[in-house]
C-alpha cells in the first residue's frame, strides 16, 4: 500500500508546488486533487497548461493519485444529471492528460421525500456511474465511487450502486465511515464492496472508534496495493502533522 494525501482540509490552500514539495520531503507517494483548490488543477486548463502540470509532478517524484471530483447523479431533474456525467467525462479526459488513474465521484443523497423510491435512486446512480465508467475506460483512467451522503454511505445501498454500474472500471472510493463498523468490525461491510476497491480514503488514526489495523490488515488479504489517502483536517503546522500521521500509518502496517 502507499500513503498519500486528499487536498481536502490539509492541503486546501496549497498551490502544485507546495504539493509537490512538501509530500516529497515528506514521504507522501502522491496526492488526490479536490476540485476548487488552490492548485487549481481544473478541466478548464489548456492542453499545454496539462502537460506543464504533469510533468512538475513526473519530476518532483510525486503521482496524482486521483482527481477529487464532487459529481453526484441523485437528482431528479434529468438534466442535472446529465450535467454532472458530462463534467465526470470531462474531468476523466483532464486525468487522462495528466497521467493519472482515476476520478472519484459520489453519491450524495435520495430523493424519497419527492415520492422517488430508495432503490430508483440507486439504480439511477449506478447506471449514471457505469455509462460514465465506459467512457472513462477508453481513456485508461478509473471511476472511482466514494462511500458518501448521509443514506447512500450504507454499504450495502453501495453495493446495489456498484451491482448496477456493473463494469470493470467503477470501483469503489473505501472512505473510512463510522457507519461501517459494527460490533467493532467492518469485515461483513468490507466483504461487500472489497472487489470494487479502487482507493482508499482514511480519516484520523488516532480515533479509537474505528477499527484502523483490521482495515489494513483486510486490505492487505485482499493484496490491495493502491493508495490510502489522508483526509484530515487542516493545521497550522501541517508539515509536523503529517510526519506524525506517516509514522502511525507505517505501525499499523
Amino acid at each position: 500500500m502507499k500513503l498519500g494525501i486528499v487536498t481536502y482540509q490539509i492541503a486546501a490552500d496549497w498551490d502544485v508546488d507546495t504539493i509537490i514539495e512538501t509530500c516529497s520531503e515528506l514521504g507522501y507517494s502522491g496526492a488526490e486533487l479536490r476540485t476548487t483548490h488552490a492548485h487549481g488543477v481544473e478541466s478548464d486548463l489548456s492542453a499545454g497548461q496539462r502537460q506543464d502540470i504533469r510533468k512538475q509532478f513526473e519530476d518532483g517524484g510525486v503521482e496524482i493519485a486521483g482527481l477529487g471530483s464532487a459529481f453526484e447523479y441523485h437528482s431528479d431533474d434529468p438534466g442535472v444529471v446529465r450535467e454532472n456525467i458530462d463534467g465526470t467525462i470531462e474531468y476523466a479526459k483532464l486525468a487522462a492528460d495528466l497521467g493519472c488513474p482515476g476520478v472519484k465521484v459520489r453519491p450524495n443523497g435520495l430523493q424519497t421525500d419527492k415520492g422517488i423510491s430508495v432503490d430508483q435512486t440507486l439504480e439511477q446512480i449506478g447506471k449514471s456511474v457505469r455509462e460514465c465508467a465506459i467512457a472513462a475506460a477508453d481513456l485508461g483512467v478509473q471511476i472511482r465511487v466514494e462511500v458518501h451522503g448521509r443514506e447512500t454511505q450504507k454499504p450495502a445501498y453501495m453495493r446495489t450502486i456498484m451491482d448496477w454500474a456493473d463494469h470493470d472500471n467503477a470501483k469503489i472510493c473505501w472512505n473510512s465511515n463510522l457507519g461501517e463498523v459494527e460490533d467493532g468490525s467492518i469485515k461483513a461491510n468490507f466483504d461487500l464492496l472489497k472487489h470494487k476497491i479502487g482507493l482508499v480514503h482514511i480519516t484520523e488514526l488516532c480515533n479509537p472508534d474505528y477499527p484502523w489495523r483490521e482495515l489494513f490488515s483486510l486490505l492487505n488479504a485482499e493484496g490491495y496495493a493502491g493508495y490510502t489517502l489522508a483526509e484530515i483536517p487542516g493545521s497550522s503546522d501541517a508539515e509536523r502533522l503529517l510526519r506524525y500521521y506517516k509514522a502511525l500509518w507505517e505501525a499499523y502496517q
